[in-house]
């Protein structure tokens, strides 16, 4: 079943049917101020952090869904009927009410009818501000004059903790003090308090928001939830939108709302345009200054479309056309937006993530990074920063980095049991991809602080994270496992060892020495390839399983991920880490691939292991704690599938590797977006298995490592268009069936325009490239000055794979 569709051109999800299987949600503003939003007005907004300055509320997994939100509701004075320009929370039957949702680049419209009434409304932040607009439009499309009454509501948080708000309520019940100054509610809480503007997490100080109009008078007002919506009543039927009429009421403790009643008459044919504006700051101060700045409502206009302007530079740096509808969907918008989402929020701020996590995963992050490089290369290079100054000067990491309260050279280093064996690891993959994409070679000499003390290049920070994984290995020389190797329900210890992270330790080693290798520095590319035989021969000896690769050791020597196991016999993480470490034979690389296939793959994606979880020691493996086919315990976790499809490309495999990729493609599903249920535009973090019977359904939208591997797949190694550090590497690897595609490229402030053929049908194989009409040998394009526009014209066709990185 279809609820929508992708309107390319303007970059939008167009949403036709409101009553989706779940809430599709959109993200507002920015990382100062951020606003989650659903396709029937759900949501809340913050400051900063979702944790800590939530002022909005939404009730996290309760019914109705997605409630409350940013609504308004329309009272015909005449009629008395009422009804709000979301379909929901009223919900008016939709034979009678008709409605879409746009979804768009940090923007969301609404547009409604209903009784000959046409409504709609854009939800936005303008571009660095501290507050949000509704820009509203309410039209007469009937034949007879209109008297109407139209309330805003929001609730407020009475603290912005949001564990305070909605648990300590013997508390927060007593704290939040409403006003209403010239029109303009102020939303205040601990008022007899000063405020801390520099102390970002002391939860209790004075604070305010404000909630005004432009563009209208208002006549009416209610700040308190319980006098809005009466005894034992819903957002679905508030007393005062029934009734017709606010009551002026201030809240002083209780539960805090923002309602303003404003009045129009409308002739047949007539529109009246107007604005809300939410954000924060005291109502006579910062609120004044904003409604004064905003009164003229051509502003607004022009700060929307400024907004828009700015987005979609921000997803301009890639553009493809492939014959796969879907994939040039997703890759020319809701990829790389999904992908500056993820980086911006990290895992903090969804319908899912209720503020349980606060700042930056160190490991999600610095993997995140990569999602985003080629379109934000500065600003990406900026949170590289910061994510290494998140690494302890042992060479492991703080497990989460809070931007506003992080303080290098100073910071606690975590106890040794908190480390986990995967976190710096990544930088391995992150840090040369920020080079190769600049071409800042220095910055491997640049020196930055360590977390706890002391400080290095950024060399020396890759070197320290090698050594902290050398010197936690175990009795087969391989890397332990720690408090989580990647998967955080497996927990190895210090004495049991992680196969997969034994292979990106491989990965680590061997970038580290490509680096010693540029810079010709002979002590460390002795040392490195010292290290790099050693962790072969320890593979050698102890990886491979006759038909695939091992997941783990147990600390007494029992193996996961083994045909010797009853349960979890194969695991997908070693299989393809092992390709793309470089390690892993021809044979073994087939056979480790197939074995993928065969017992792993599904039509919805591959499994992360099976079969699943039961029996087995919940000690080290908490994969039990959850359901069959749910999660860690055998889902299909759609933060792996990207490495399938570069491990496949890796070996040629076109047709496998797009196979895998549309398997799990979010724009795959809109024709069936009752099976997958969540938004058919964001990547997730995993689907239920067939070992689930909820089959095919997926979980955990929007803020996913899925998003940055799968972006990162399909352009780099299905498309094959990947910066090196002397040029940008053409290599597809691509379904037999395509005739070619192009993709209009940015790179080092050039424009690479770059035209595939593929007369001869075959997936992998350069016959022959043309740059500005001269014949180039090999792959790599060269860089060229910035401001040079550059026409790659490139012929598939010889069965041969160029010797170059994945």
């Amino acid at each position: 079943m279809r609820y929508g569709y992708f309107d390319d051109k303007n970059k939008e999800y167009v949403i036709e049917r409101p009553d989706t299987p779940q809430s599709w949600s959109n993200y507002l503003g920015s990382t100062r101020y951020g606003a989650i939003i659903t396709n029937n007005a759900g949501g809340y907004s913050f400051f900063h952090s979702a944790a800590q300055r939530r002022f909005t509320r939404l009730r996290f997994n309760s019914i109705p869904m997605d409630q409350p939100g940013r609504y308004i509701y329309i009272h015909d004075r005449e009629s008395k009927d009422y009804w709000s320009f979301s379909w929901q929370p009223v919900a008016k039957p939709l034979d009678q009410f008709k409605t879409e949702c746009r979804h768009g680049s940090a923007y969301t419209k609404i547009k409604s009818e209903y009784s000959g009434l046409e409504s709609s409304v854009i939800y936005f932040v303008p571009l660095n501000r501290d507050f949000e607009c509704w820009l509203i439009k309410v039209k007469n499309t009937g034949l007879k004059k209109r008297k109407l009454r139209l309330f805003t509501f929001v609730e407020y948080a009475c603290n912005w903790n949001a564990q305070d708000d909605l648990h300590n309520l013997q508390y927060t019940q007593y704290i939040s003090k409403m006003d209403v100054v010239d029109g303009i509610i102020d939303h205040g809480m601990n008022v007899n308090l000063p405020e801390m503007p520099d102390d970002f997490e002391e939860k209790d100080q004075g604070r305010h928001t404000f909630l005004g109009v432009v563009g209208v008078e208002v006549t009416g007002f209610d700040t308190d939830r319980e006098v809005f919506l009466g005894p034992y009543r819903t957002y679905a039927n508030p007393s005062i939108v029934e009734n017709g009429e606010c009551t002026n009421s201030l809240a002083i403790g209780g539960n805090p709302c923002g309602t303003l009643q404003i009045d129009i008459e409308l002739e047949s044919g007539e529109s009246k345009e107007f604005a809300v504006l939410m954000g924060i700051g005291k109502a006579d101060v910062e609120g004044k200054l904003v409604v004064k700045e905003f009164s003229n409502l051509e502003k607004i206009n022009h700060e929307f479309e400024k907004l828009k302007t700015y987005w979609h530079s921000r997803l301009a740096n890639m553009t493809v056309d492939t014959p796969d509808p879907d994939v040039n969907s997703m890759l020319n918008m809701w990829s790389p937006f999904n992908c500056l989402i993820t980086y911006s929020w990290s895992r903090a701020a969804s319908l899912v993530y209720s503020g349980a996590r606060d700042g930056l995963g160190f490991r999600d992050t610095v993997q995140d990074i990569l999602g985003v490089l080629h379109n934000i290369p500065e600003e990406a290079g900026k949170r590289l920063e910061l994510m290494i100054t998140g690494q302890i000067s042992t060479g492991g990491a703080m497990p989460v980095v809070k931007p506003f309260a992080h303080n290098p050279g100073s910071e606690k280093a975590p106890d040794e049991s908190e480390y986990r064996a995967d976190d710096c690891l990544w930088l391995f993959n992150t840090i040369p991809a920020y080079v190769k994409e600049t071409g800042d070679i220095d910055f491997y000499r640049k020196v930055l602080p360590y977390a706890d003390q002391g400080n290095d290049t950024v060399l020396g920070h890759l070197r320290k994270a090698i050594e902290f994984n050398l010197k936690r290995s175990g009795a087969h020389g391989l890397t332990c496992g720690l408090a989580a190797d990647w998967n955080d329900c497996i927990q190895l210890g210090h004495q049991g060892e992680s196969v997969f992270v034994s292979f990106q330790l491989r990965y680590a080693i061997n970038t580290y020495l490509e680096i010693c290798q540029l810079f010709n520095i002979e002590k460390e590319i002795n040392w490195a390839q010292a290290q790099l035989k050693k962790i072969d021969e320890h593979l050698n000896k102890h990886a491979w399983d006759s038909g695939w690769f091992l997941r783990a050791y147990r600390f007494d020597g029992l193996k996961f991920g083994s045909k010797e196991s009853k349960e979890g016999k194969i695991f997908l993480n070693p299989q393809t880490w092992a390709i793309i470490s470089g390690y892993a034979s021809p044979k073994q690389s087939k056979k480790a691939m197939n074995a993928v296939h065969e017992q792993l793959s599904t039509p919805y994606g591959i499994m992360l292991c099976a079969p699943p979880f039961i029996k087995t020691d919940y000690k080290v493996m908490r994969a039990t704690l959850m359901n069959p086919g749910m999660k860690e315990n055998c889902s299909i976790f759609n933060h792996t599938q990207g490495w399938a499809v570069m491990g496949e490309t890796m070996l040629g495999h076109g047709d496998r590797a797009f196979e895998y990729l549309k398997s799990y493609l979010p724009a795959a599903y809109n024709d069936r977006a009752e099976l997958r249920g969540i938004e058919p535009y964001v990547y997730c973090q995993f689907t239920h298995s067939r070992y689930s019977p909820h089959y095919g359904a997926s979980c955990v939208p929007w803020l996913s490592g899925a998003a940055a591997w799968a972006y990162y797949a399909a352009t780099q190694s299905i498309l094959g268009i990947r910066p090196d550090y002397s040029g940008l590497i053409i290599d597809p690897c691509t379904p037999k069936n395509w005739d070619g595609f192009s993709v209009t490229r940015q790179f080092r402030g050039a424009e690479y325009r770059i035209v595939v053929k593929n007369p001869s049908h075959v997936s992998y194989g350069i016959k022959q490239i043309v740059v500005n009409g001269e014949k180039i040998e090999g792959n790599v394009i060269p860089v060229f000055e910035a401001g040079t526009k550059v026409k790659v014209d490139v012929q598939m066709g010889l069965n041969k794979k160029f010797n170059t990185s994945k």
